[in-house]
């Protein structure tokens, strides 16, 4: 959601009146949906507090809301509008994140299982899954650009939990990725479901927005001092060096092999 209507979105999220209406009670974290109001405009979002945070042995305390804010930085900066607007705020329960709701469309088929050894047209195969006591099925995912682009994207933010449950097909058309806590590692921390291109040449239009991400990443400019607010020195450097690893491929990360590729629960 870029342009001047994430902008309007933005300043509702970061100055409203926030009012929370419920609990997502399965998640790790304290995750509260709010309402939230400025001006006669009104909104549904989700509010992350820092302090309702569970502790990572990998990252450190209290820096999941800025990550998430920060996924949402580097989204706007790709022009693809991949993360719903996010800000970090004071609210209910302290500093936390807000973030636009999203309404997923449950008819959007984005991921399935088929008895098949390889994927249909218009889907990549991730692997083999777990269907039920020695059953296995092949996991596959739609072969779509805006699933592509979240992709590339979770590449350059080094995400470590893209699971089933974080893609959020809108009504609209519009793909969304949610749930960017355990981003920005410096160490390769790439867990995702998205691995149907894996090792595949990145399409043109990634090559040019890599290219953009480049220049907009530089000491001094707007995206690199917003981001220093948000993340370390040193998981800046090394979203510079992911950026420019995948310049020189050209090509969508492989699995590492040194650990699980794929999160769990995968959704």
């Amino acid at each position: 959601m870029s342009g001047p209507d994430s902008r309007a979105v933005v300043d509702l999220l970061a100055k409203g009146e926030l009012t929370v209406r419920g609990q997502v009670r399965e998640a790790s974290n304290a995750v509260l949906v709010c309402s939230v109001a400025l001006d006669g405009v009104e909104a549904d979002c989700v509010y992350k507090p820092v302090a309702g945070e569970q502790p990572l042995w990998d990252f450190p305390d209290g820096t999941l809301a800025q990550r998430e804010v920060a996924a949402y930085e580097l989204s706007e900066a790709t022009g693809w509008g991949l993360v719903p607007p996010t800000v970090l705020r004071d609210g209910p329960y302290g500093e936390g994140m807000v973030q636009l709701w999203i309404e997923a469309d449950p008819g959007a088929g984005l991921l399935a299982l088929t008895e098949d050894e390889e994927a249909a047209e218009g889907w990549k195969a991730v692997g083999p899954a777990q269907v039920g006591g020695d059953r296995t099925a092949l996991l596959v995912h739609a072969d779509r650009p805006e699933l592509r682009r979240l992709a590339v994207l979770d590449a350059v933010i080094n995400n470590g939990d893209r699971k089933g449950g974080h893609l959020l097909p809108a009504p609209d058309g519009r793909l969304y990725g949610i749930d960017h806590g355990v981003t920005f590692h410096v160490d390769d921390k790439l867990r995702t479901l998205l691995w149907g291109w894996a090792g595949e040449e990145l399409p043109a239009e990634a090559g040019v927005v890599l290219d953009r991400l480049d220049g907009s990443l530089a000491p001094g400019t707007p995206l690199a001092t917003r981001l220093a607010e948000l993340l370390t020195a040193a998981e800046i450097d090394a979203l510079r060096r992911r950026v420019a690893a995948l310049r020189t491929t050209g090509r969508h990360p492989e699995p590492s092999g040194q650990w699980p590729a794929i999160p769990w629960p995968p959704v």
